[in-house]
């Protein structure tokens, strides 16, 4: 299936001529058909000489229904423009053919209508020289009438080759589906339709619209039950959700679109507008209709960069294009002003004086990828490059996160740096705790930290260490501490089991940080809290607590060890744990080595 949107001047002929080719009345609304005038999209299909079905979105023509008329291109990849012999190029012809070339459509064909009341050359030689002007490229140009039927088959044969033309749209692409017309069917529920671009769409697939998710219930094409159907086409999809959908809502492959109402945009001025825009427009994109403000982020003769507010947010990715309306301009004046393309979705706050001039020359050389992007943030999962329509192409650093090159190395260069002052502010500790080197170097993710380590850093116990440091021993400690150890271990080596008391502790400047450094450093052993002894004091306890007669109580062992009551029940409990001892009852233990 293809899609083809009509353009072109009120009263032309457009939906004469869809009506001609088709069969089918494009108009729906009996107002329209009353006074012979498009007011709302309408649809009609046929087949191809080929074979191939073409639908036609029949668009108004008049300049009231603008906004009608870029919700039913904005979707589709081809255009038939239509000018009438009898009266040539008209205001509203100009106005649709800076639309279609702000929008980028690329690929068209020409019908000048109602040759049987008119000299048709003139019209075709003007109406062709300005569509290629506009960029649609040498198209082709046939005069035909719809009321008469002249040039019916040449313009079908026409189509044929338009449509043969066309990109092959890529049917893995995420699914975003702008919705074009809502109603209801009794037994059915809501019910909309739109032109899938690209992509497929099953029935039971699961959408999102704003965010919410909805179930495909049923699909419809061309009036036809099917089960899946592939871009590009026009789609019914009978839908079970708790959100009521409107023209100008998108659904969406979840996951895979970021929904913004904050972006970065270059601007390209339509041909014939002039600068500078004005703060408030609406901007258009499918078949949405959106109101925002305009903010330049440089003077005029600076650069094209602007960043746009949106009154809601839409489902982008980077390189859409936005068409920019006015729509309060008078009669007479160009109301489409300029294309926006999107270069970021996800702008970065501009808080410091100066910052938007920066901005505005860091998107002057912005380019529609991944690594553009990388530049900007810095650091991204690759769900959220996906969401932007950037995939990454090579491999995340870790976790699924991927680094913009300059920055990780910059960070690989100032972990060193940043450990060895966290050791020097924090002698006693055995390493940099990961967290905290996270929150240094303002990562999102301490696996980012953890990929960053090189020798002769390592990893241990969530710490951060340098390689080839000896932590055993007072030799591990910073001198004066390492000096109250081994003042401590000659005051023990007479009595090994008599734990200095907190005053002697504190006469050596050993605090609970400092006997916590030479605990972890292999300088003391710690029984309990404010107990410490020499390191294999409990190894020399449990051998001389063996001699005993078994079993024996804790008024024994603390005779046996030549020590105190403060000390032997803690050693007593160290020992338990540690498997020497046992406990046989409330009062008795026994060495389980005797």
């Amino acid at each position: 299936m293809h899609v083809v949107a009509t353009a072109g001047h009120v009263d032309h002929g457009k939906s004469t001529l869809v009506r001609a080719l088709t069969g089918m009345e494009p108009d729906r609304l009996e107002e329209e058909r009353r006074r012979g005038l498009t007011i709302e999209l309408g649809y009609a299909w046929t087949a191809l000489p080929s074979g191939e079905r073409v639908v036609f979105v029949d668009v108004p023509g008049h300049e009231r229904f603008l906004g009608t008329m870029l919700a039913g291109v904005g979707p589709v990849p081809a255009v038939m423009f239509v000018v009438a012999a009898d009266e040539g190029w008209m205001p509203q012809s100009e106005e649709h053919l800076v639309a279609l070339r702000t929008l980028g459509v690329r690929h068209g064909l020409l019908a000048v209508t109602r040759a049987d009341l008119g000299d048709p050359a003139p019209a075709l030689k003007d109406a062709r020289d300005r569509l290629a002007e506009a960029g649609l490229g040498p198209v082709e140009a046939l005069a035909v009438s719809g009321r008469t039927g002249e040039g019916l088959d040449g313009l079908r044969a026409a189509l044929d080759r338009l449509v043969a033309a066309l990109p092959a749209p890529d049917p893995h692409a995420p699914v975003r589906l702008w919705i074009d017309r809502v109603f209801s069917v009794r037994g059915s529920g809501t019910v909309v339709t739109g032109t899938l671009p690209a992509g497929r769409v099953e029935a039971g697939d699961e959408l999102e619209l704003d965010g919410e998710p909805v179930r495909v219930r049923a699909l419809e094409s061309l009036k036809e039950h099917v089960e899946s159907v592939t871009g590009v086409a026009r789609v019914a999809l009978n839908l079970r959700g708790r959100v009521a959908p409107e023209r100008g809502r998108a659904l969406v492959t979840p996951g895979a679109w970021t929904a913004t109402d904050l972006v970065d945009v270059r601007v390209t001025m339509a041909v014939g507008a002039r600068g500078p825009l004005p703060a408030r427009l609406t901007a258009h994109i499918g078949s949405a209709s959106v109101p925002c403000e305009v903010r330049p982020l440089a003077a005029e003769a600076e650069g094209t960069a602007a960043r746009l507010r949106l009154a809601r947010p839409l489902p982008l990715h980077l390189g859409d294009a936005l068409l920019l309306r006015d729509p309060g301009r008078g009669h007479g004046e160009l109301r489409v002003l300029a294309r926006a393309t999107v270069l970021d979705v996800r702008p970065p706050e501009l808080r410091r004086r100066g910052a938007a001039r920066e901005r505005a020359r860091a998107l002057a050389d912005a380019s529609v990828d991944a690594a553009s992007l990388l530049r900007t943030h810095l650091l991204l999962r690759e769900g959220e490059l996906v969401a932007m329509g950037c995939p990454p192409g090579g491999r995340p650093v870790a976790a699924g996160w991927h680094v913009d090159p300059d920055h990780w190395s910059a960070l690989s260069a100032r972990l060193p740096e940043v450990v060895r002052r966290y050791a020097a502010d924090h002698p006693l500790e055995p390493g940099m705790p990961v967290e905290a080197a996270r929150h240094e170097l303002r990562l999102p993710d301490r696996r980012l930290v953890a990929a960053l380590v090189r020798p002769p850093l390592a990893v241990a116990d969530g710490r951060i260490t340098t390689t080839g440091r000896v932590p055993a021993g007072a030799a591990g400690l910073p001198a004066p501490v390492a000096r109250a150890v081994r003042t401590l271990l000659d005051d023990l080596a007479g009595a090994p089991f008599k734990a200095p008391e907190a005053g002697r502790l504190a006469e050596l400047g050993l605090g609970p940080r400092e006997l916590a450094a030479a605990v972890r450093a292999g300088a003391l052993l710690r029984v309990a809290d404010g107990v410490v002894l020499a390191p294999g004091a409990d190894a020399r306890a449990a051998a001389l607590l063996a001699r005993l007669p078994q079993p024996f109580t804790v008024s024994q062992a603390r005779s046996a060890l030549g020590t105190s009551r403060r000390v032997a029940v803690p050693l007593l409990e160290h020992l338990d744990r540690g498997g020497l001892t046992e406990r046989v009852d409330e009062v008795h233990r026994r060495s389980r080595s005797s």
